[in-house]
């Protein structure tokens, strides 16, 4: 059974809960989801729950339906962010866990992690102990290995991943690592399992060869019930009567996961398919199918690999497959971070002190794409400071109040957004980063709602733009501006009128409890919003591959164009040009420029020389 407490519960009368519990003989382990605590207990045929339920600090006694007690959404509804190092699994931001199969040498082990390390993976794997089929294969090199693991945490930032094979070796992997991992091998090594449940320890389980997924989430279980909630599990191939494959990966296993688990899912597509070829597409197709994150093998030279040589990919491979899945992942509402770790480091040491988190401004409430688009680049580790306003958020953050802003300048439907820009001029911040985020809207209303009942429909203003197509199939609806999109969505469910209805976001849908009456109603499912990161100051010191600047030529033919030769002469590429009145001059312009170089680095200094002389204003938006 769930036993739900209360928010306010005292110290005590957790403690008289727990006693209760032990006096009727009955198991118990206590969670913390995101909405609150509980405790997971044992039951038996014939036992009345009116004890529990009139205590104190007890909010509500749920019967315990499902085999996955811990495991099962019914107690945990909300997604669990396992954290290894400054890496989060199971939030906005795909995981992708690379490195051999097996730690060889220190030589090895460093090169791989530095291409690692430069192609965007965020967590290096590598075996110090391997469970092999044969007793004469390697086997590894033990701590030696993890000595060389923990080396290369210390040179790259790379938190690391190794597989415990026995319960004995626990002592000296937490010595070393940050994740353990639990292999196929061992998914039913019940004691392993107890064992790794017991350590402060992320754990990452690995499905096993001929498991099926309620075997698989039971196993996960005896871990839980340890009281260790950081597990992560791992489909990697099941042994089937297919020769074509070493494995065959089970990609129906994700969204069935995703349903039946609080869990994140990652995906191993090496040990699934064996063969170097056909790692990328199973890694693309894992993304697309919803995982939370990837576990590839790579390798230098995997011709001469002491195990798994054969379905490692090369540095320069996996540097391919991480800009497909950077593509890819934003259509299932995700991302690929090329600067996950140097944003993490650079956050963890610029706190505010006394105990306050750094925040980032955004304007809106959860519900807002800004929201979504900031847990995506930030992670959970910034505190959100909702604002009325665009306006405000620059206040904020030039008032010090709020660490970063979250702005948008473009929408790929109806272009950009010109009063932030113009922000950009008037106050004294630079862009320190950006994001580009698919934005889907639905059409939702209350449970009781039809789709033929609809007469209002209430939204952002520029929500209506992106949606016209859809709207214009409906004339007869009235169209009701709201602040932002989770407001209209609030408004909808406070008032509670027939007939009412709002486009807004799947998360606001979620969040006030709306029914969904359609899907995808914007114009074009290719309907994307880039947002800019503002701040004092530059989020980390690592290279900048694009700037963002905005200038002022004399009003003479070919002014314009002298600009332009300028970057055209030194070969830097213009991705985008625009013109903007001046505010108060009229039949003045600027000119707004992003440009694939860091126009802030000693090597451009000549250019941007150039350049000022050819103009009567230029001001650098700041470079990312």
């Amino acid at each position: 059974m769930i036993i739900v407490l209360k928010k306010d519960l005292a110290d005590t009368e957790k403690q008289e809960i727990l006693l209760a519990l032990r006096a009727e003989g009955l198991p118990c382990t206590e969670m913390q989801p995101r909405g609150g605590a509980l405790l997971v207990a044992g039951s038996r045929p014939g036992l009345d729950v009116g004890f529990l339920q009139t205590m104190s600090g007890v909010s509500e006694v749920i019967p315990d339906k499902s085999v996955f007690r811990l495991t099962g959404r019914e107690q945990h509804p909300e997604d669990t962010i396992v954290k290894v190092g400054s890496v989060a699994i199971g939030g906005e931001r795909i995981a992708v866990i690379a490195g051999p199969c097996a730690v060889e040498s220190r030589e090895q082990a460093l090169t791989v992690a530095r291409a690692v390390r430069r192609f965007g993976g965020v967590i290096f794997r590598g075996g110090a102990f391997k469970p092999r089929s044969s007793p004469y294969s390697f086997q590894g090199l033990g701590e030696e290995g993890l000595k060389i693991l923990a080396e290369i945490r210390a040179e790259t930032g790379l938190p690391i991943v190794s597989e415990i094979t026995s319960p004995e070796q626990a002592e000296i992997m937490l010595k070393y690592v940050d994740m353990l991992q639990v292999g196929a091998r061992n998914m039913q090594n019940f004691e392993l399992l107890k064992c790794v449940g017991r350590l402060d320890r992320p754990v990452m389980l690995k499905r096993g060869l001929s498991a099926t997924i309620e075997e698989w989430l039971m196993s996960a279980e005896y871990i839980l019930s340890e009281g260790n909630g950081q597990v992560v599990i791992c489909e990697r191939g099941i042994r089937t009567y297919e020769p074509y494959t070493r494995n065959t990966l089970d990609l129906s296993a994700i969204p069935v996961v995703k349903k039946l688990t609080h869990l994140p899912i990652i995906v191993d597509p090496s040990h699934a398919t064996g063969m170097r070829e056909k790692v990328a597409p199973m890694a693309r197709a894992a993304v697309a199918a919803g995982a939370d994150g990837l576990m590839i093998e790579v390798h230098h030279d995997p011709a001469r690999a002491v195990s798994d040589g054969q379905q490692s990919l090369y540095p320069e491979q996996f540097g391919d497959l991480m800009r497909d899945i950077y593509v890819i992942a934003p259509v299932v509402g995700k991302q690929v971070d090329f600067h996950y770790l140097e944003k993490a480091k650079a956050v963890s040491v610029t706190e505010r002190g006394a105990g306050a988190r750094r925040s980032v401004a955004i304007a809106g409430e959860p519900g807002v794409p800004d929201h979504k688009a900031s847990l995506q680049y930030f992670g959970e580790e910034l505190e959100a400071v909702e604002t009325d306003s665009y306006r405000e958020v620059f206040e904020s953050v030039s008032g010090e109040d709020s660490d970063y802003g979250l702005i948008p300048l473009e929408h790929s439907l109806t272009g950009s957004v010109h009063e932030n820009y113009d922000m950009l001029i008037e106050y004294d911040l630079r862009i320190v980063g950006e994001i580009t985020l698919r934005i889907v809207h639905c059409l939702v209303s209350t449970p009781a709602t039809k789709l033929a009942g609809v007469r209002r429909v209430h939204s952002e203003p520029t929500v209506f733009r992106h949606c016209d197509r859809f709207l214009e199939t409906h004339p007869e609806w009235d169209r009701v501006a709201a602040q932002d999109v989770a407001r209209a969505a609030r408004r909808v469910k406070e008032r509670g009128e027939p007939g009412d209805a709002a486009i807004t976001t799947p998360e606001a849908a979620d969040l006030f409890g709306l029914q969904v009456l359609e899907e995808g109603v914007e114009t074009n499912p290719r309907n994307y919003t880039r947002f800019a990161v503002i701040a004092k100051n530059p989020i980390a010191d690592s290279p900048k591959r694009k700037s963002s600047i905005v200038y002022q030529v004399p009003d003479r033919p070919g002014a314009l164009l002298e600009t332009l030769k300028i970057f055209a002469d030194n070969k830097v590429n213009l991705v985008k040009l625009e013109s903007r009145p001046v505010a108060g001059r009229p039949w003045e312009y600027m000119f707004y420029v992003d440009l694939e170089a860091d126009v802030e680095a000693a090597d451009f200094s000549p250019v941007l020389e150039q350049l000022i002389t050819h103009t009567d204003y230029l001001k650098i938006l700041g470079s990312y």
